[in-house]
């Protein structure tokens, strides 16, 4: 009941308590674990650099017309700041090079400044959150044919690489005004739609491209390079030139962090079993957190087992200073501002639920041989009371408790949502 959450959450400190689990340290923990919050969900990755600014393949496509639809930035921050007010927590924001503040100006992305994106820096400043950033290699003329950093047209190289220079200056800039280092994602669409025999063709220009881009050096203060791998994309269905492989030797060769997408590997294939694998290796992981369907990537995030096992990996490596946790989905068939509360509190939800696992006594179960104990203590955690903690934390983080959420979003769609057109 939700008029007795200080009461449940003496019940539950408790019963963690008899497991060695301290409840208060544990959210005291997690209010301090930044999550990056992707700000395409509010407008299905259209971006604002022109009017006429639609989505055109290169792997990316969101699916829906629910009404609503972010049209400019200011409605889009509008709709940020609802969902952040929903959401607990320490917070990012993730942003693509196309949503630079370039009001009337046709600037095309090689061209690109720090000043577009100044209004960002402030909106940041003023909301006590960090930013991060992502240049924009799809949806434009020049990525149109399947390629842009690995392309035949030594032109088209020279305008995306140029680009992602200009990414990471900015990127800089921006981790240098906030005092909080800026991570860059790089995800580039390149591949075909059917059968290459030109495979190593186009991984050895991917190289020479990223070469050149990666040669000038920022602080890491201020900057955070992580470069991003994917089975398949829209148009690239059989053969993706930065696939998991090639990034990943990439990434041990010259030092980067390494993005892993939940969505963006084989149905077959865990997340959550890679991490262990990469972190006696790798920099760093940054996670793009979303839920793979079949072969469809993107879908909202919820509270499923693999999202709880990423968690449980990070949490039992203590690997929080070598990982950084962000959200990627874009889901335009339900209300935005619903899909991003649900997915970023999914995420939070399933964190939580790691951090309160009493891994003393299950590494204890592990060494002794007791692997029945081990499993059957892993079982017996599922009906734990971690549901009167999440709600205990909401109430101390002043966000709504349980369901409540979903009234503010239908109040914020009658007064704001409706009236777009």
């Amino acid at each position: 009941m939700k008029k007795n959450i200080e009461k449940n959450f003496s019940f539950a400190k408790e019963y963690y308590l008899e497991y060695g689990i301290n409840a208060e340290d544990v959210i005291n923990k997690l209010k301090n674990i930044p999550v990056s919050i992707h700000c395409w969900q509010g407008d299905d990755c259209g971006g604002f650099e022109r009017a006429d600014s639609i989505l055109s393949g290169g792997g990316i496509l969101s699916t829906g017309n629910y009404p609503g639809k972010a049209r400019s930035l200011k409605e889009l921050r509008s709709d940020l700041e609802k969902a952040f007010s929903l959401i607990p927590g320490k917070k990012r924001l993730g942003i693509h090079a196309m949503y630079g503040d370039f009001a009337s100006d046709n600037i095309d992305r090689n061209k690109i400044e720090k000043e577009h994106f100044n209004k960002w820096i402030d909106w940041a400043q003023n909301l006590n959150i960090g930013l991060d950033f992502h240049p924009t290699l799809f949806s434009h003329d020049l990525s149109k044919d399947g390629f842009t950093l690995s392309s035949r047209n030594k032109e088209i190289r020279k305008f995306w690489i140029e680009h992602v220079k200009r990414s990471r200056e900015i990127s800089n800039y921006i981790g240098e005004s906030l005092k909080s280092p800026c991570v860059m994602n790089l995800w580039i669409p390149d591949g075909t739609k059917d059968s290459t025999v030109n495979r190593l063709y186009f991984r050895e220009t991917l190289i020479t491209s990223l070469d050149d881009i990666f040669s000038i050096k920022f602080p890491e203060k201020n900057l955070i390079d992580t470069i991003e791998s994917k089975l398949f994309g829209i148009g690239s269905e059989s053969y993706v030139v930065g696939s998991y492989d090639f990034y990943l030797s990439y990434a041990l060769k010259n030092n980067l962090y390494l993005t892993l997408d939940t969505g963006h590997f084989h149905p077959t294939e865990l997340v959550s079993d890679k991490i262990s694998a990469l972190l006696p290796f790798i920099k760093g992981l940054m996670l793009h957190l979303s839920r793979g369907v079949r072969w469809d990537s993107d879908h909202v995030a919820i509270m499923n087992d693999e999202l709880v096992a990423i968690m449980q990996e990070i949490v039992r490596a203590d690997a929080f200073n070598k990982t950084l946790i962000s959200s990627d989905f874009f889901d335009g068939s339900i209300n935005r501002i619903g899909a991003w509360v649900i997915g970023e509190r999914a995420i939070l939800k399933s964190l939580l639920f790691a951090l309160l696992e009493p891994i003393k006594i299950l590494r204890k179960y592990e060494q002794e041989g007791k692997l029945f104990a081990r499993l059957g203590l892993l079982e017996e955690l599922k009906s734990m009371p971690f549901g009167n903690v999440w709600d205990y934390y909401c109430k101390i983080m002043n966000v709504p408790i349980g369901d409540e959420w979903i009234e503010h979003v239908f109040k914020y769609e009658e007064d704001f949502l409706s009236k777009r057109n």
